[in-house]
């Protein structure tokens, strides 16, 4: 083994490939070859997307989890271990595991150079092909066409929604986009869209490929303000028997996120099995740093929001959900990203911006995203600090009855929970 430890194995991977981001699938598809991970592969559910595909991935698992099926999920990135990426019945793999994963891998590439994100999708379909899941649940990375997940093919592919983001690798408007996320669609099988108005060019390459189309508001829905719960499908309704915690938990996207991954499940032909104590199951199951609240006072709120579609889905919670104190943002985007509309559609719910340097290449140095911050209406901004003092900083500003707000990035989200007191990261899912 090259490596005996799983830090030296990542720190390894930075540096073995030339780009960080490389879309292809002829090197990584190589290796899996080689490993004979395309060979009778387990029931495959490939979940792309700009936003909320984690979200719909983790659920579909836990809901498999839940009927007593083997599941082995894949999501990235990480927010505070790398474990949390490939997870097995509900467990993240373990260190071990992992190396020798890595190690596999490496003995069959050869002189193949390979991405992180490239040996970490191996690492993951060899733990779960060793294990002997039922199904493997995966998370594109980046689009869909050309992301390493593409590799296998979807018995049930979805496209949880397209908007705006990764212009640089996938096009600069929706259509563009989509055209790359349709990529993980197959022939004859079928995809979920969940999104009302998903783009043509994602509609285009479905019926191309004969897909069976599955779409939200047309083929399925799921209807809250219904005592119990209301699942549609195909004119179809069923009522789903949750209590009223949990139906409150399925408001906006993760309402519209669940009710893809039911789709998913009654694609697969499971939906009779799902009774309410399995549905509870799946509705509980939420990735970390999602609309994540932390207890305390103030209260924390973590998200990793981080392009304009998000931004307007996290401004839409918290005036639903407001405090009685202040509410204080930590915040740092990448400088690559449409920061604008992203910081416009939070602007009338955030009474003091932090904003925050990040040991990230890529991110937008604190200072410069102050002086964009100064031109929102009303905007108060306190000078550019790191993590630390912006944790103090968001404590004082918000007092005992507000709320502090972390967003922005993955990369943000996990420089602040990092640095949090014990208390609190111990209650964040690791």
């Amino acid at each position: 083994m090259r490596f005996p430890t799983l830090q030296q194995w990542l720190d390894w991977q930075e540096t073995l490939h030339p780009k960080k981001i490389d879309l292809g699938l002829e090197r990584v598809a190589a290796v899996a070859d080689a490993l004979g991970l395309r060979e009778k592969p387990p029931v495959t559910v490939v979940v792309g997307g700009t936003n909320g595909k984690g979200t719909v991935a983790t659920v579909v698992a836990a809901l498999l989890l839940a009927l007593g099926f083997r599941v082995g999920l894949y999501t990235s990135p990480h927010l505070l271990r790398y474990n949390e990426r490939v997870v097995i019945d509900g467990a993240p793999a373990s260190d071990a595991d992992l190396c020798r994963a890595f190690a596999a891998a490496d003995a069959a590439r050869g002189s193949q150079s390979l991405t992180y994100f490239e040996f970490g999708t191996l690492a993951a379909v060899w733990l779960f092909r060793e294990r002997r899941v039922d199904f493997q649940v995966l998370e594109v990375g980046l689009g869909g066409r050309l992301d390493a997940v593409n590799l296998w093919d979807a018995d049930v592919a979805a496209i949880t929604c397209v908007d705006l983001d990764h212009q640089a690798w996938l096009g600069d408007d929706r259509e563009q986009i989509g055209r790359e996320k349709a990529g993980i669609i197959r022939a004859g099988r079928p995809v979920v869209l969940g999104e009302e108005m998903p783009p043509a060019s994602v509609l285009e390459a479905a019926l191309g490929l004969g897909a069976n189309i599955c779409r939200l508001g047309r083929d399925y829905r799921l209807e809250t303000e219904i005592a119990g719960g209301c699942w549609s499908w195909g004119g179809r309704t069923t009522n789903l028997g949750l209590d009223p915690g949990e139906l409150a938990q399925l408001q906006g996207a993760r309402g519209r996120n669940v009710a893809t991954a039911l789709a998913i499940l009654h694609l697969l032909g499971l939906e009779p099995q799902l009774t309410p104590a399995i549905l509870g199951a799946g509705v509980s199951a939420s990735p970390p740093a999602r609309l994540q609240r932390l207890p305390g006072s103030p209260e924390w709120l973590l998200d990793v929001a981080h392009n304009p579609q998000s931004a307007r889905e996290l401004s839409r919670w918290l005036a639903a959900h407001p405090v009685s104190g202040p509410v204080a943002a930590i915040v740092a985007v990448m400088a690559d990203k449409e920061r604008g509309p992203m910081l416009e559609a939070l602007s009338a719910q955030v009474d003091v911006w932090i904003p925050i340097d990040i040991p990230v290449a890529r991110a937008l140095p604190a200072q410069t995203l102050a002086a964009e911050l100064v031109s929102l209406p009303g905007a108060r901004v306190i000078p550019a600090v790191d993590p630390v003092t912006a944790i103090a900083a968001g404590v004082a500003n918000a007092g005992p009855e507000g709320r502090v707000v972390v967003f922005g990035s993955f990369m943000t989200v996990q420089a602040v929970m990092e640095r949090l007191e014990p208390e609190l990261r111990q209650a964040a899912p690791a």
